[in-house]
This record gives structure tokens, C-alpha cells and sequence, in this order.
């Protein structure tokens, strides 16, 4: 995980209000293209050139420029589905889907993105960086997150209409929502309204 990077994504609620969300880890931020089951409605990684927008808006930098597959594009999406399964499984203190750990296991095996520096001090990406070397970066990623200090700060949000995971790297520990500005708002606003209804 790398946090010294811009962090962050745009995502839009369902009235259309852009918001940030921080997953606060990589492979968090790929459990918001679409998901196993119910989730699948969100699904935006179709080919391609959707992968590489994805990699383009995630903490990764600079921004690999990859050459992915088809076959690349579906191997993806099913390392996501086994991830999002394993991490749920987590949040609700259930045994990890062994299948599952074997998808993110095969995938973290893998050549991962290879940092390198240029002539001038700058970091690139070494090679011909391809769909593969970033889902090995992810699953790494995850390998790390399910393993390290902040396993037990992976959480959903709090909002009951969201599903949005996250892992608290705050200081506190104590954040509940995915975003302030959206469910964190919203919570405000249903609050106030309460305690205006029970005050009238």
C-alpha cells in the first residue's frame, strides 16, 4: 500500500453528486468496479480500455501504461469477485473462502509492477507493464492489507445503504462512514432531522 500517493476516487451517488471515497488501500479501490452476485450491476470493467481508466484513477502513480488483454480484463474480474468475497467474509469475522484466498494467492505470485527510476529522478514502471503485472500488484496489495497492522480497521460503511469497504488509517481508528461529504452528511441530515421532529 502505497499511502504516500494521491489517494482517492470520484464516485457519484445515485442522484448523481460526485464525492470522494479513500478505500485507503488498492486493492479496496478495485471493489468499486462492480462485484460478485448483487454486485454485478455495478460492473464497469467490460474490456480493455475500461481496466486502463481504472488503473488511471487509482493510487497507483505514475500511471502504469499497460497493455491488457481481453483474457487479461477477465482474469481481473474474477480476482476482484474473490477479494470482495474474502473481504466481506473478513468484515463478518467468517472463515475466508479457501477457493477464493487461491485466486488472490495465484495472482500475488505473480511478476508484479516493477518500480524503476528515470535519468532525471522520476519513477516510472520497468518493462512492458501488462493486465497481469497489475493484478499482481493488487493481489499483493490484499496479501498485505489481510496480513498486516490494520487487518481488524477493514470495514463497511456504516450507512445502511451502502456497502462501500474501507480500512481506517486514521489515527483514531474511529472513522464509520466511507466519505464525510456523502454518507457522513447524510447521517447528519437524517439526525437533525429526528431531533427537529421530536423538539416540534
Amino acid at each position: 500500500m502505497d499511502s504516500s500517493a494521491t489517494t482517492g476516487l470520484t464516485l457519484h451517488s445515485r442522484t448523481g453528486v460526485a464525492y470522494r471515497f479513500d478505500p485507503g488501500a488498492l486493492c479496496l479501490e478495485l471493489l468499486t468496479t462492480g462485484g460478485p452476485g448483487p454486485y454485478s450491476r455495478y460492473e464497469v470493467l467490460h474490456e480493455p480500455a475500461d481496466l486502463a481508466a481504472w488503473a488511471e484513477r487509482s493510487r497507483l502513480t505514475p500511471t502504469p501504461v499497460l497493455e491488457i488483454s481481453e483474457a487479461e480484463v477477465a482474469d481481473m474480474r474474477g480476482l476482484r469477485d474473490a477479494l470482495f468475497r474474502v473481504v466481506i467474509a473478513h468484515t463478518r469475522s467468517e472463515p475466508h473462502p479457501s477457493r477464493d484466498l487461491e485466486t488472490v494467492n495465484e495472482a500475488a505470485a505473480r511478476p508484479a509492477l516493477a518500480p524503476a527510476i528515470t535519468p532525471t529522478g522520476q519513477r516510472q514502471w520497468a518493462g512492458s507493464p501488462s493486465g497481469t503485472h497489475l493484478a499482481a500488484t493488487v493481489a499483493r496489495d490484499a496479501v498485505e492489507l489481510l496480513t498486516g497492522p490494520f487487518v481488524h480497521r477493514i470495514r463497511t460503511c456504516a450507512a445502511e445503504d451502502c456497502h462501500l469497504i474501507y480500512v481506517d488509517t486514521s489515527r483514531p481508528g474511529s472513522r464509520r462512514w466511507c466519505s464525510m461529504e456523502h454518507c457522513g452528511n447524510r447521517h447528519k441530515v437524517r439526525a437533525l432531522r429526528a431531533r427537529h421532529t421530536e423538539e416540534g
